[in-house]
């Protein structure tokens, strides 16, 4: 039977990293870690987050009591205003219908409707300008304001974010009734 020796110096050797290899699976490691983030991100980007309250889903913007004739009042989480004309309640998307610019409510510029003196959507980026029906009256834009449908339930105004309504004009069946 034969012992065999072993060379200690050898399994050192061995066991040690050179400075070219240390560097290549860190590199290799960093490039995996990217790749699985990128893929993480991607997939979890094709389920949209439509939350209860929020755009994209029915928003309880109040009581009917609550938005007075002419008046127009603003949902941030939603993205919509609601303007109380005389024929009901229309909700608006707040994007321009020329480009997609996010058209501000100006409360102290002269009115385009008869409602009220003043008060109209005026959009920053090309000057496009909409009354309280969302009716274009200047500017490049080449329909009205898109609408969200609303329902009235028990006194409760719901708006629906979820679903965009284009339209050509104003039509009295595009309001929900108070």
């Amino acid at each position: 039977m034969s012992q065999r020796v072993v060379d200690q110096s050898s399994i050192l050797h061995r066991r040690q990293l050179s400075r070219r290899d240390f560097l290549t699976y860190m590199w290799l490691a960093a490039a995996g870690l990217l790749a699985a983030e990128g893929g993480i991100g991607t997939v979890a980007s094709l389920w949209p987050r439509v939350q209860a309250g929020g755009f994209g889903g029915k928003i309880r913007a109040g009581d009917v009591d609550d938005f007075p004739l002419g008046s127009l009042t603003y949902f941030k989480e939603g993205r919509f205003y609601i303007s109380h004309v005389e024929a009901g309640l229309l909700a608006f998307y707040r994007k321009c219908t020329h480009l997609g610019c996010v058209v501000p409510w100006r409360p102290d510029e002269r009115s385009e409707d008869n409602l009220a003196p003043q008060g109209r959507f005026n959009c920053p980026c090309h000057s496009s300008i909409f009354d309280r029906y969302g009716l274009v009256h200047a500017g490049p834009a080449p329909r009205p304001l898109d609408i969200f449908p609303i329902t009235i339930d028990g006194g409760l105004v719901i708006v629906d974010t979820g679903t965009i309504i284009q339209r050509a004009g104003f039509k009295e069946s595009q309001v929900a009734k108070v």
